[in-house]
């Protein structure tokens, strides 16, 4: 199966440039064209980007997921939720790295095989970051209206985190 990763890059860039020359295809012009059309996204979603990032960032120097952590533990432990897990439920639509850097203090201090690691890794793999998908995707397509999304995507990871507790609760 490692051998199949090894080659598998290979095979497909000798594939492309195969298929470009029997269909006589300017294979570098098409290429410059597509890193073109990648920059000018990149510019028109970086806006989008840089406030997330920054509001992240004041979320957490400011002490925000600490209080939510305080006030929501009481609510999730008479539900039986752990109170450990919450600070990735409250980062991990927000921040991808954030909630991979909470998820690491997570298996740190509980392990990987406690229920705690096991839910929280659980949660990481079945969760989305909500906001850098929705900045992303909405900005490259040029939206400002969210709509419904924002509310069904955080009902969505509010789901898999329930069910990522009666998963591992069920083992």
């Amino acid at each position: 199966m490692d051998k199949v990763g090894i080659y598998a890059v290979p095979f497909i860039i000798f594939a492309i440039l195969v298929y470009g020359a029997v269909k006589k295809t300017d294979l570098f012009g098409c290429f410059c064209s597509g890193a073109k059309e990648g920059i000018s996204s990149l510019i028109s979603i970086a806006p989008t980007l840089i406030g997330l990032v920054l509001a992240v960032s004041m979320l957490s120097a400011s002490g925000f997921f600490d209080i939510m952590t305080t006030v929501l533990s009481p609510v999730c432990n008479a539900v039986g939720i752990p109170s450990e897990i919450l600070p990735l439920g409250l980062i991990r639509p927000i921040s991808g790295s954030g909630s991979f850097a909470v998820l690491s203090s997570i298996l740190e201090q509980h392990g990987a095989d406690n229920k705690i690691g096991m839910i929280a890794s659980v949660m990481a793999g079945s969760t989305e970051t909500t906001f850098y998908a929705i900045a992303v995707y909405y900005g490259a397509a040029g939206l400002k209206k969210t709509g419904c999304t924002v509310p069904a995507a955080l009902a969505a990871d509010f789901c898999s985190m329930i069910f990522a507790v009666l998963t591992v609760s069920c083992l």
